[in-house]
Order: structure tokens, then C-alpha cells, then sequence
């Protein structure tokens, strides 16, 4: 199984796909820190998530949450929880290929509903409760495009976050074989 990564784990995919908890477990695997992009934002800002998008909009709420990520992924190989819409930012795409190694933990608009109905933390959900679902299709179709584009799918499903973990470090260990074998090509 992978050992001795020495790149950044980048996890990526919309509010509710996982990167928190799987990233956590993920990073002990590989014996790596785990970094949550959300957090860095929070200390950043001196702010809550919720609190940065009320003072400062959705538009600075996103460039200080590029100017987090940049340096992030300029950093010692972790795993890294992306901030939900952080992967949409060309810059970030361009900083992850040249920094990380990206999986994308693609979830069904069911998945993601059950893990984020009546959840108050998550800014870009807030007032949402009575059209979340609508909201969130709304982010598959602006999001999934960019999301689709990470060295690595892992499908997540209902299940035990372990189970969701150990298909992760199958899909690296067989993205770096596969790159092992081009490359001796």
C-alpha cells in the first residue's frame, strides 16, 4: 500500500463529500498532518466561515480563500481538505497540479443532502433549509466540471467513513502504479 508520499493530498468536492472526515482519517494512514482548508480560512480571517461571508461578501470570502489555498499548496506534503468551492478557482487548479496530488470525493445529490440538512456552519448553505436540495443541484452542475478534472475519482457513498478511506488509498496506489508504468515506458 502507499507509503512515503511526499506530495500534498489534495481532497476536493462539494460541502458534504467527505474531505473533512475522510482527510482525517486519510492523513493517519499516511502518516501525514491533516490540514483543514476551512480552518486556515477561519484563522486567517480572525472569523468564522459564516461571519467572514456576512462583513466581507462572496467575493472576498473567495479571493481570501484563494490567497489560503495558494499558500497551503505551497507547503509540506499533508493532507489537505479544500474549502468547498476552492478547486473552481483557476488558480488554485494551476497550484494543485503543480503542488498535489487531487482526488475528487464525488457524491450523489442524496449523499450530500443527508449530510448537510440542518447543518448552521456551512456559509454558502445558510437560509437554505426549505430549497437545499435545489441548492445543491445547483452546485453539481456549476461545480462537477472543475471537480472532474483531479488526478483521482472516489465515488462517496453511505457507508462507514473507513470503507470510503481504504478506496481512496486503493485509487493512489493505483494512480501511482499506473504513473510508475508509463513512466518506465
Amino acid at each position: 500500500m502507499v507509503k512515503n508520499i511526499n506530495k500534498i493530498i489534495l481532497l476536493v468536492g462539494l460541502m458534504g463529500s467527505g474531505k473533512t472526515s475522510v482527510g482525517k482519517r486519510l492523513a493517519q494512514k499516511l502518516e501525514l498532518p491533516f490540514v483543514d482548508g476551512d480552518q486556515e480560512i477561519e484563522k486567517a480571517a480572525g472569523l468564522s466561515l459564516i461571519d467572514v461571508l456576512k462583513c466581507f461578501g462572496p467575493e472576498e470570502y473567495r479571493a481570501g480563500e484563494m490567497r489560503v489555498m495558494k499558500r497551503l499548496l505551497q507547503g509540506e506534503p499533508c493532507v489537505l481538505a479544500s474549502g468547498g468551492g476552492s478547486f473552481v478557482a483557476e488558480q488554485t487548479r494551476e497550484m494543485a497540479k503543480l503542488h498535489a496530488l487531487t482526488i475528487w470525493l464525488k457524491a450523489d445529490i442524496d449523499t450530500l443532502y443527508n449530510r448537510t440538512a440542518g447543518r448552521k456552519h456551512r456559509p454558502f448553505l445558510m437560509g437554505a433549509d426549505s430549497r437545499l436540495k435545489e441548492k445543491l443541484e445547483n452546485y453539481i452542475k456549476e461545480e462537477y466540471p472543475y471537480y472532474s478534472t483531479a488526478d483521482i475519482v472516489v465515488e462517496t457513498k453511505d457507508e462507514k467513513v473507513d470503507n470510503t478511506v481504504a478506496r481512496v488509498m486503493r485509487a493512489i496506489d493505483d494512480f501511482y502504479r499506473a504513473e510508475k508504468k508509463n513512466a518506465s515506458k
